[in-house]
């Protein structure tokens, strides 16, 4: 029920995670979850990104995640949020 498209997107790229033989849930992919941590901005967001950011490695699509981020910075008017991810992914070697 998302009210943005990027929430829509969101919800269309969301999979299921087993936690069990016969239950799973259903989450977000890497790239949202870093464009909603992003996006929010609090200190423990950031720490919650660079675990993320080390778990997913190079399996990460960098092109999607600015792509998806962008809008929303102009949005909220914090473009800087941007620079701070990018400097947080060069220092994990995952900048492209």
């Amino acid at each position: 029920m998302g009210g943005l498209p990027f929430e829509e997107r969101t919800i269309t790229r969301a999979s299921p995670w087993k936690i069990s033989k016969k239950d799973s849930l259903i989450t977000c992919c890497a790239e949202d979850l870093i464009v909603h941590k992003a996006f929010a901005n609090r200190d423990l967001d950031w720490l919650d990104l660079r675990g993320v950011l080390r778990r997913q490695g190079q399996k990460l699509n960098v092109d999607l995640i600015f792509k998806e981020l962008r809008p929303l910075l102009e949005l909220k008017e914090a473009p800087e949020i941007e620079d701070r991810l990018r400097k947080m992914m060069e220092n994990e070697k995952l900048e492209n």
